[in-house]
């Protein structure tokens, strides 16, 4: 009679505990990778304008045929929750940009109302764009065009610079350098702090000379005592021609970054 309720129970239990596991499970909230389209620049966002498309298309698809290498570009609204890096790396494994065998595929992912953005490199252009310079090129290529609302300049020049790293070719550009107001700013403020510390120490001493008290610069209020511190008191692809090669792989390499 008590062996019945014991054996629901623990029934009751187990099925609790397994649709738990499936509710907190990852992949239930993760956001659907689109399938693979026929052009290299698919914008889900409305963003660029179809000239503009078409331009980086023209640009990719030269630089595939001259060097069988493959870059695609991605941009989409939100992750709705999901992580940036496993939705692209997600996004890698179904698309393979790259040729077989090659692995010469690079994803540039851009998530605009997440302001997040990453550039995930194929196992054969890691030794040419390497984490740390793919980092480069998003924090000064990237990020800083797209902080003015500049999207298409931003992965234009990403591009530019991505097609430039796989050929040995990028530099990064010298960092912006600081406006001169921000380099002396410090310097003025420690000025001031040593014109009035001065000013209130000379008026305390003349209050010591005429008084002749023993107190010495405190004596007159001076720095503490009420001196001069203190006072007183929407989205398509390109079209175009289509990928060739495909079945690239991808083991994680690239950076990600936000603006």
């Amino acid at each position: 009679m008590i062996d019945r309720p014991l054996r629901s129970w623990g029934f009751l239990k187990s099925f609790l505990a397994g649709f738990l596991c499936l509710l907190l499970s990852p992949s239930v909230f993760a956001l659907a990778v689109p399938e693979r389209p026929e052009g290299r620049v698919t914008d889900r966002t409305g963003t660029l304008t179809r000239d503009q498309i078409q331009a980086l298309e023209k640009k990719l698809s030269a630089f595939e045929k001259e060097t069988t290498n493959q870059i695609a570009v991605l941009m989409i609204p939100s992750l709705e929750g999901d992580s940036l890096e496993e939705f692209s790396i997600r996004l890698a494994e179904k698309w393979k940009i790259g040729q077989k065998g090659r692995n010469n595929g690079v994803i540039l992912l851009i998530v605009k109302n997440d302001r997040k953005l990453r550039i995930e490199v194929g196992y054969g252009l890691e030794g040419a764009l390497p984490d740390a310079l793919a980092g480069t090129i998003i924090r000064n290529e990237i990020a800083p065009r797209f902080k003015e609302g500049q999207f298409f300049q931003g992965i234009e020049t990403g591009v530019n610079a991505i097609i430039s790293a796989t050929k040995g070719e990028y530099r990064a550009g010298p960092r912006k350098k600081e406006s001169p107001m921000g380099l002396w700013f410090p310097l003025l403020i420690l000025g001031a702090f040593i014109f009035f510390f001065e000013l209130a120490r000379s008026r305390a001493r003349r209050r010591y000379y005429h008084s002749g008290s023993s107190r010495g610069w405190h004596s007159g209020g001076g720095f503490f005592g009420g001196g001069p511190f203190l006072g007183g008191s929407g989205g398509w692809s390109s079209g175009g021609d289509s990928f060739s090669g495909g079945g690239g792989d991808f083991g994680g390499g690239g950076a990600s970054g936000n603006w």
